[in-house]
C-alpha cells in the first residue's frame, strides 16, 4: 500500500505502518478507500490472470499481506490457489483473517521475493508493492518473478508510476492528495500523505516501468489501469 492512512491518520514513516499492530488492523479500510478504482483494479487483474491460466492455477501474489487481493482472485476463481509472499508477519496474519474461507487455498509465506517457492506458476501479481524499493531490486525482483513462471504465464503489477517532466511530479501527487482529501482525509493530514509519498517512494516513469518488465523477459507490457499516480500493467513471461 502507498502508506497507512486509515479513518483520516496517518504514519508519516511508511515503512512502519506495517509493524504497527493498530494500523494493521485497520489496513484494509485503506486500498479500497485512498486507491482510485482499486477494487475495480482486482476484478480486471482477475481477468488478466485468467486470460491465460488454467481453472486449477497456482497464482504467485508478492506483497500479499493484508489479503485483499487474494480474497478477491479467491472469490473470482473457486479452483485457484495460491502462494502470498509478505515481509510483514502480522500482515500475514491479517490476510489469514482476510481470506476467512479461503484461507485453506492460501499458502502464506514470511519474507522477500528470494523466500518465494520456485513454482512454476501459472500467473503472479505485484500489486501496491513495487515503488517501496529502488530501481535496482525492482529489476531484480522482476527478473526472480519471471524465472517462476510458466511460459506464457500472466504477470499483473501496479504501483505509483508518474510521467517524466519537471511540472509532472508536483503536478500529479498534488492530484494523489487532493483525491486523499475528497475521500474524507483531512487536508492537512493528504498534504502529509503527499510529503511522504513523494520522499519516501521510488516512482518511476512509466517508460522505465515497461522497461524494467522488458529486461526481466516479459513481453507485450501492457498498461489496464490507470487512476491519477497508479498505473497497473499485464506483461507474459
Amino acid at each position: 500500500m502507498t502508506c497507512s492512512i486509515q479513518q483520516g491518520n496517518i504514519v508519516t514513516d511508511i515503512q512502519s505502518a506495517f509493524a504497527d499492530p493498530q494500523m494493521v488492523a485497520k489496513y484494509t479500510e485503506g486500498p479500497p478507500r485512498f486507491v482510485p478504482g482499486y477494487n475495480a483494479m482486482l476484478s480486471m487483474a482477475a481477468i488478466l490472470l485468467a486470460e491465460r491460466s488454467p481453472e486449477d492455477a497456482r497464482i504467485l501474489a508478492l506483497g500479499a499481506g493484508g489479503g485483499l487481493e487474494l480474497r478477491a482472485f479467491a472469490q473470482a476463481q473457486p479452483r485457484w490457489t495460491f502462494d502470498g509472499v509478505d515481509p510483514s508477519a502480522a500482515m500475514l496474519d491479517l490476510a489469514t483473517q482476510t481470506l476467512g474461507p479461503f484461507a485453506s487455498r492460501a499458502h502464506l509465506h514470511q519474507g522477500y521475493i528470494n523466500d518465494a517457492p520456485a513454482g512454476p506458476f501459472d500467473g503472479a501479481t505485484c500489486l501496491l508493492t513495487l515503488h517501496f524499493v529502488d530501481v535496482e531490486e525492482r529489476r531484480r525482483i522482476a527478473s526472480e518473478i519471471h524465472r517462476r513462471l510458466k511460459p506464457g504465464a500472466a504477470f499483473v503489477a501496479a504501483h505509483f508510476s508518474i510521467p517524466d517532466g519537471d511540472d509532472e511530479r508536483p503536478r500529479w501527487l498534488s492530484r494523489y492528495s487532493a483525491f486523499l482529501a475528497a475521500s474524507g482525509v483531512e487536508p492537512d493530514k493528504a498534504a502529509a500523505a503527499r510529503q511522504a509519498v513523494d520522499g519516501q517512494l521510488s516512482i518511476l516513469s512509466p517508460a522505465r516501468d515497461e522497461a524494467i518488465l522488458r529486461d526481466a523477459g516479459f513481453t507485450d507490457p501492457t498498461l489496464f489501469y490507470a487512476g491519477f499516480t497508479f498505473r497497473g500493467w499485464v506483461a507474459y513471461a
